[in-house]
């Protein structure tokens, strides 16, 4: 039996035509999804999600492409896209009969969960953001020798074929570079934990890939439709990140502002890896996000 949450229970669960997601579910009251980041699983929330729990039924998913959940090839611009995959939250939630649900995101999570929050106003509501930037702003940021930080994003930006075939031929060490670089604290991540998460991630190489090139393309498409509408999230949002304006020379809490006019904004002293490193404080500012 492999590693799971305490008192969730894990199953795979129809969102949509052919597509499964891999999700611990646990609690009771008012449903709260939360979604994982990059190099990992649901299992980042294994110290949050028990908390959270005394109050609120939680959902833990993997996401489309990660974990044990479909991976189904990128035949299509949008397969990946965050669109899509915010789709699949929707329809998880439908599953489970949740009409409206407060949602979280880590990472390449956020991603989703702000395109889920843009798209989907009427069923998300509350909005948590965890360490990154909107997309648009992404990339505007990194520039100079401090873009090398993300030198992810370039290298699975290319085209498909040679992103792929680099990772694969030392998926280990690479997905490894990330869960040693962006953590502060050598006990966040346990070597059970680091194993199932490079199990994962070497299982998934086209997938991530692929979720990753669409940041870079149709995901960017998107956002700049949504900004030139003048759409914005509607719902409160919180966002908590580490201290990328002091890193990377930009105010962070000011690329959100456009995007969201109930905003609160926190800086961390944790790593990235926040919720395995500083579970307690993000608990209860999601508790607080959701009392808003």
């Amino acid at each position: 039996m492999g590693i799971t949450i305490p008192g969730f229970t894990t199953r795979s669960i129809g969102v949509a035509d052919g597509m499964e997601l891999n999700a611990a579910v646990g609690g009771q009251g008012p449903a709260l999804v939360l979604l994982h980041g990059f190099p990992q699983t649901h299992l980042m929330w294994r110290h949050v999600a028990p908390v959270l729990a005394e109050r609120h039924t939680v959902v833990c998913p993997d996401l489309r492409g990660y974990g044990a959940s479909s991976k189904p090839a990128a035949v299509a611009e949008d397969t990946y896209a965050k669109r899509t995959m915010a789709a699949d939250i929707v329809g998880l939630a439908d599953a489970l009969g949740f009409d409206r649900f407060a949602l979280v995101g880590h990472d390449r999570g956020a991603h989703v969960a702000f395109r889920a929050g843009l798209d989907h106003p009427h069923r998300v509501s509350h909005l948590g953001i965890l360490d990154i930037v909107p997309t648009l702003d992404t990339w505007n940021v990194l520039r100079g020798v401090g873009a090398a930080v993300g030198f992810h994003l370039y290298l699975m930006a290319q085209p498909p074929g040679l992103p792929e075939q680099m990772i694969a031929g030392s998926a280990d060490a690479f997905f490894g570079h990330f869960l040693d670089a962006w953590s502060t604290g050598s006990c966040a991540i346990p070597a059970d934990v680091r194993d199932e998460y490079l199990r994962a991630c070497r299982n998934a190489v086209a997938s991530i890939v692929a979720d990753y090139r669409a940041t870079a393309t149709i995901d960017i498409t998107h956002d700049q439709a949504d900004l030139d509408a003048g759409n914005r999230l509607t719902m409160p949002v919180t966002v908590v990140q580490q201290d990328w304006g002091r890193l990377l020379g930009f105010d962070a809490a000011a690329t959100w502002r456009p995007w969201a006019a109930d905003l609160q904004h926190f800086t961390t002293g944790a790593g990235h890896f926040m919720a395995e490193e500083a579970p307690e404080d993000i608990a209860r500012l999601i508790l607080d996000l959701v009392k808003r």
